[in-house]
């Protein structure tokens, strides 16, 4: 009789999220290609952003950055955010979240259940300024927290430039990957926020195999969050990385010296589509991002050259967070 396994807590749970063939979705839609899903809301706060978040509070324990009851803070547009906040918690830490406008109801909610302190734009001295005149540029705009940060005591974690982002990925969810497909994978499909998660994942793959096509998925231009429109169809927590300004580039490319093979756009509506019908077909409930993914990755396995290929799509959350929105309604 094997033993039984107790944990002793939830930050020994990260990682090892399952890899899951879409099988019905797949016979419907005549996929002539292996599309697999790597379910990222199997980690413990729901999100791929798990394993970027311990690692990167684990590192800033370890170097001496911070000690047990320190207040870290970061801008998160809400699966960062809640990760850090729950890791922090069984750290011994408090957690500060610089929300992006728009953030679901749901993640706002359990945000303020892990007991975060909250802060938006305007409580950040020249914010408001930065992006009225100029919009979101990064290094500003981080310039400004690391600002705030330092006057309130506070660690900011920054995952836009945390190393410990990208590493997390390279050392488990890119390992993960070659391992439960037996080396046996063609096409990797994410989309990006920060982008440590196609970089980390991407730079492993590349290194097992050099001919490994990375898709990176961005919104289209419409499905972009706009404040004048709050009702639209929109993919959330997601940034666009292509044909971008180079203020709104991501750095973590030239760092690792990992990019993209190519940039496929999709819009809100076919990924809200695509949702609906898996959930339907398999029974996977998928957030917005990874409903795109898997968007992508049925475009992609329609394509002639995909024939009889391995393609893995990274699906960051379920739709747990989005039930206020119009992806299930």
């Amino acid at each position: 009789m094997s033993e039984n396994k107790v944990y002793k807590s939830i930050a020994e749970l990260v990682g090892n999220t399952p890899l899951v063939e879409i099988g019905n979705y797949s016979k419907t839609n005549h996929l002539e290609a292996k599309v697999l899903a790597k379910l990222e809301y199997f980690n413990p706060s729901g999100s791929v952003k798990d394993r970027a978040a311990l690692a990167m509070i684990l590192e800033a324990e370890k170097s001496g950055k911070i000690k047990p009851g320190d207040t870290i803070i970061d801008f998160t547009s809400g699966n960062t955010g809640i990760a850090l906040a729950a890791y922090a918690n069984v750290l011994g830490y408090k957690f500060a979240a610089v929300l992006q406008p728009g953030v679901s109801a749901e993640r706002t909610q359990i945000l303020k259940a892990y007991g975060t302190i909250f802060l938006e734009f305007k409580d950040i001295p020249g914010v408001p300024e930065l992006i009225q005149k100029e919009g979101l540029v990064f290094e500003k705009f981080y310039a400004l927290i690391q600002k705030y940060a330092d006057a309130h005591g506070y660690y900011y974690i920054n995952q836009g430039r945390n190393p410990e982002n990208p590493l997390a990925h390279y050392r488990t969810t890119g390992p993960e990957i070659w391992e439960a497909t037996g080396g046996k994978v063609d096409y990797l499909v994410l989309l990006a926020g920060t982008g440590g998660s196609m970089v980390g994942i991407g730079k492993y793959l590349k290194e097992k195999n050099k001919n490994l096509k990375i898709i990176g998925v961005q919104p289209a231009k419409e499905s972009l969050k706009d404040p004048k429109d709050p009702e639209k169809n929109t993919i959330d927590g997601v940034l666009a990385f292509h044909n971008v300004p180079k203020e709104k580039e991501i750095l973590y490319f030239k760092e690792f010296g990992v990019t993209y093979d190519e940039c496929m756009e999709v819009n809100a509506d076919d990924a809200y589509e695509t949702g609906r019908e898996l959930v339907k077909s398999d029974g996977i409930f998928l957030g917005q991002s990874a409903a795109a993914a898997i968007h992508a990755a049925a475009v992609i396995a329609k394509r002639a050259e995909a024939k009889g290929k391995t393609i893995v799509a990274i699906c960051a959350d379920n739709a747990f967070k989005y039930l206020s929105t119009n992806i299930y309604k």
